[in-house]
Formats: structure tokens, C-alpha cells, sequence
């Protein structure tokens, strides 16, 4: 039997925990700002998070009304934020989940663009 413990200490990746930090989701907000070049926020359930605005990180301690709501309710959420550098801006954010189903982080992009369908809510 392989311990799963010692396999995951040696191998090299990224791992998404509700206890990541901002500094370890960086790489995974700026990859997927590097696909779609919106906004990207996000925060594991038990730390603050990144955001990401022009390829890079301008919040290590960040968090937002729609974070905070896909990570309570387990759901997609839509909407307008209403304060924070993007009030009046259409959002989505979506919950992450582990293997067991939990909500452990959530990501969420900014509509500044147009390009992207974000009116579903």
C-alpha cells in the first residue's frame, strides 16, 4: 500500500486546500488570467486570497460579497457587485470543491470586457 501522505510530499504541483493561501493560489489565478484576461479573485474558505488585474497580482489579502457567498453556499453565484474596486461590475464567482464535495475555495472573474456571457443571473 502507498502512503498517499509521502507521494504528495514528493511530488512537485499545486494543491488546493480550504487552508491555501494567497501566495499559493497565485499561480493558478494568474494562469487562468493568462486564458481569458479578465479579472481573476480568488480565496480559499479559510484565508484571504489574490486578485489579479494586467498579469499580475494587486491583492495578496483579498475578498469580496461573492467569494464569500459561492464559499458559504456551495453555488455559482452572478450578480453586480455592489462595493470594492468593481462595484457596479457584472460578476461570477464558483465555488471549488474537493473529492468529498465541500466547498474548499472559490474563483471568481470580473466582466470588463463584454466578451464573456455573464448575464445569467
Amino acid at each position: 500500500m502507498i502512503d498517499s501522505v509521502s507521494s504528495v510530499n514528493k511530488m512537485a504541483g499545486l494543491i488546493i486546500s480550504e487552508n491555501s493561501t494567497a501566495e499559493e493560489l497565485e499561480p493558478i489565478a494568474l494562469a487562468i488570467y493568462g486564458t481569458i484576461g479578465l479579472p481573476i479573485t480568488m480565496r480559499s474558505k479559510n484565508h484571504n486570497g489574490v486578485r489579479v488585474e494586467n498579469s499580475k497580482v494587486v491583492d495578496y489579502n483579498y475578498t469580496g460579497e461573492y467569494l464569500e457567498q459561492a464559499l458559504s453556499t456551495g453555488k455559482i453565484v452572478h450578480g453586480l457587485a455592489g462595493s470594492g474596486p468593481y462595484k457596479g461590475m457584472p460578476v461570477i464567482v464558483s465555488p471549488i470543491n474537493n473529492r468529498n464535495s465541500e466547498t474548499i475555495a472559490a474563483m471568481g472573474t470580473v466582466n470588463l470586457s463584454g466578451y464573456i456571457d455573464l448575464k445569467r443571473f
